[in-house]
């Protein structure tokens, strides 16, 4: 793709995300690594940071891994299949303006075969639940009740044709975010972690990324990662909970020798989605800067 590639529609987020960065990137401009080779991207979700990326950089060799099977499916369905996805989606919107709730609920029940199905499903239910959160029970099915939307737009096929286009020369893959470590070797590399933020209260918990809890022994295998991509001069930058827990792992100098030890970054984030409406609006996150 070149500088000036015709878009009809820029690409951006397909998706929306809980927690998703479109918002933070102007705050996050400063402090993106100026020259780098390849993109990783381990907890991908809206991909806000990469499709921002990716048009400020047109030759970037992008990565984009999760370990949400049904997301990585939909990005490779996007990429692959666009037309077919594109006319499955028309087929929900058409459904949906009939009876909304009868067939959000009728569409989350059901399991589909065919990628390109299972692609349309997860968009559909994304467009239409309960502000556009991923949640899984313990048995690994969706369950997030739907939303309270007029008119949702669920197929957008420029925007889709233009993410299948930034998307072409992408690597797309189900992987564990430790396997950067098998891929990152050195400053040409650049990694940006968006994990599941470590709760800061009894309630900020409710919205599981998945059935697989991202518990405190998985944010310290991920700042060992992130110390061990650091020692290799890897640029990396991570965003997470402006809490004690997470500020006192990032400055261990046991972990990191003086010359890696991170920069802790103040950001100022709008969060819509809390059990409890009191703790919605304006809170602050960091974000964890070694480049």
């Amino acid at each position: 793709m070149s500088a000036s590639a015709p878009f009809p529609v820029l690409p951006r987020p397909f998706l929306k995300w809980a927690g998703g960065k479109t918002r933070l990137i102007e705050q996050y401009q400063p402090y993106f690594p100026k020259k780098f080779t390849t993109y990783y991207e381990p907890f991908l979700g809206g991909g806000a940071v990469f499709f921002y990326l990716a048009q400020q950089h047109p030759s970037l060799q992008a990565v984009l891994t999760d370990v949400n099977l049904e997301l990585i499916n939909a990005y490779c369905c996007v990429r692959e299949r666009v037309e077919e996805l594109i006319l499955l989606l028309e087929e929900h919107q058409l459904e949906h303006a009939k009876d909304n709730k009868e067939y959000y609920y009728w569409v989350r029940s059901r399991s589909y075969k065919k990628d390109t199905e299972k692609a349309a499903r997860l968009i559909y239910l994304n467009k239409t639940c309960y502000n556009g959160l991923y949640r899984e029970n313990s048995k690994g099915q969706f369950n997030v009740p739907a939303g309270r939307y007029k008119n949702p737009n669920i197929c957008k096929p420029d925007l889709l044709r233009s993410v299948s286009s930034l998307l072409a020369t992408a690597k797309i893959e189900v992987r564990k975010f430790d396997l950067v470590l098998d891929f990152a070797k050195s400053s040409e590399d650049f990694v940006y972690f968006d994990p599941p933020y470590y709760p800061i209260s009894a309630t900020s918990n409710f919205t599981a990324y998945n059935r697989d809890n991202f518990k405190e022994s998985e944010q310290l295998k991920l700042r060992d990662v992130f110390a061990e991509l650091a020692q290799r001069g890897v640029k990396i930058m991570l965003s997470n909970s402006n809490c004690d827990f997470i500020k006192e792992i990032y400055s261990d100098s046991q972990v990191f020798p003086k010359n890696t030890i991170p920069k802790l970054i103040e950001i100022s984030a709008s969060r819509g989605i809390n059990s409890n409406s009191d703790k919605r609006g304006k809170v602050k996150e960091l974000l964890i800067v070694s480049v």
